[in-house]
């Protein structure tokens, strides 16, 4: 019996030693349908959970730059309209200042003419008043003159006129001669 039993020992399956880079066909298959099994639990389950939220986040960050694109478009058409109002207030604060520019101007011009009317109706009523007095003074002259020469004609002829219009036809002649004498200067 002690010889079978090392005729058998000699086939034992640990005798012969494993090949080291390829396990036993027994553990391959062992371990190929664990593997199978999770690989098809992970292919039915996991997957399209992990594909899901993928996708969820893939729109959440499309989404979002369409957001950001939209808001920067937005800002920028905002800025245009700034830009363009802006753009319009300056010019329409330009021209208000020309318009009061010349409606200043406009102003002063006609202060400057009012001015000039006024003066130039002062300085005539002024030669009006002046041309009275003068005519006045003149008149007052000529009387007082007249009176005087009278009075000196009556001491030289030594009688007295009394006579009005004789008195007025000597004043006169008297003050002929001087108006005479006067332009003859001049």
């Amino acid at each position: 019996m002690t010889n079978t039993f090392f005729l058998a020992a000699e086939h034992l399956p640990l005798e012969t030693a494993p090949h080291p880079l390829l396990p036993p066909l027994y553990d391959v298959v062992w371990s190929l349908v664990p593997f199978l099994i999770i690989l098809f639990v992970f292919w039915k389950l996991v997957l399209p959970k992990f594909q899901e939220v993928l996708h969820q986040r893939e729109d959440q960050i499309e989404g979002g730059i369409q957001r950001a694109e939209a808001a920067q478009a937005e800002a920028k058409a905002a800025l245009e309209k700034y830009n363009s109002q802006l753009a319009e207030a300056r010019t329409e604060a330009a021209q208000i200042r020309d318009d009061a520019r010349s409606q200043g101007q406009r102003i002063i011009a006609d202060m400057k003419a009012q001015a000039t009317d006024e003066s130039n109706r002062i300085v005539e009523s002024g030669n009006k008043q002046l041309e009275a007095q003068r005519a006045a003074v003149v008149s007052d002259l000529r009387k007082d003159m007249g009176e005087n020469s009278i009075s000196l004609a009556e001491r030289l002829l030594g009688e007295q006129l009394s006579d009005d219009v004789k008195r007025s036809g000597t004043i006169d002649s008297f003050l002929a001669d001087l108006d005479r004498v006067g332009s003859a200067r001049k």
